[in-house]
Parts: structure tokens; C-alpha cells; sequence
């Protein structure tokens, strides 16, 4: 019998357990962010609320100023030490993802964006 592969579940909100980030215990506002082909900006505004956790990044220059809501769960680690965090997912699929508006927290937007990032997820392999 050939062996299946499993992906792990995506949970959009909430930080992954390997990032290390339990709670509020790391201010992580004004963090560089690292998509996996390049820098994307930094840090703006972070929540740790579980089930409900993202990042707000300032993506200066790169897309015209406009800000990003990154769900916590794109989160594949934090570097506390170069002070760094670093999301799994290319800078054009953070570029095309739902346009954060940010006059309007609405579970509808949460729920487009869950979606489109769960979509582009290829989290690691579970093996049996």
C-alpha cells in the first residue's frame, strides 16, 4: 500500500506552535518581515488574541505604501535575536491577496482573506 501525505491543517489566525510565539510575550512592531523570495516591509501592528491573530505590515515603497493584514498563521518562524519575522508565502501572493482596508474590520474581509491564504498554503508534509 503506497504511503499518503497529509498537510497539516492551516489555522489562518493563529501563530504555529514552531514559530514559538505562545502569547504576547514578543512585541513583534516594528519586525522586518521576509517573504520567501524577499524583504516585504515591517511590522505596524500585531495581535496574539487566539484564533483571531494577525500582523498589519507597512509595506513602505514595495506596494505603494499600502499595508497588509497577514493572518498569523502564514507566520513560519520569528527570529527574536535579528529581530525578524519570516511568513511562507512569495511576495506576489501577499501582493494579490484581498486589499486591506483598514476603516473596515468586517468578518466578511476575514473570511475572503482566510480563504485565499489557506488556499496558497503548502504547509509541512505529515508522513505515516
Amino acid at each position: 500500500m503506497p504511503f499518503q501525505q497529509e498537510r497539516m491543517p492551516f489555522r489562518p489566525w493563529e501563530f504555529r506552535p514552531e514559530t514559538g510565539l505562545t502569547g504576547d510575550e514578543v512585541d513583534l512592531t516594528g519586525y522586518p518581515i521576509a517573504a520567501v523570495d524577499g524583504d516585504i516591509g515591517h511590522v505596524d501592528e500585531a495581535t496574539y488574541e487566539v484564533g483571531s491573530s494577525i500582523l498589519v505590515v507597512d509595506t513602505g515603497p514595495w506596494i505603494f505604501g499600502r499595508k497588509v493584514l497577514l493572518p498569523a498563521g502564514v507566520v513560519e518562524r520569528i527570529d527574536t535575536v535579528e529581530h525578524k519575522v519570516y511568513v511562507d508565502r512569495t511576495r506576489d501572493q501577499i501582493k494579490a491577496a484581498p486589499e486591506y482596508d483598514q476603516t473596515v474590520d468586517d468578518a466578511t474581509y476575514r473570511d475572503r482573506l482566510g480563504g485565499y491564504y489557506s488556499e496558497t498554503y503548502n504547509g509541512p508534509d505529515t508522513r505515516m
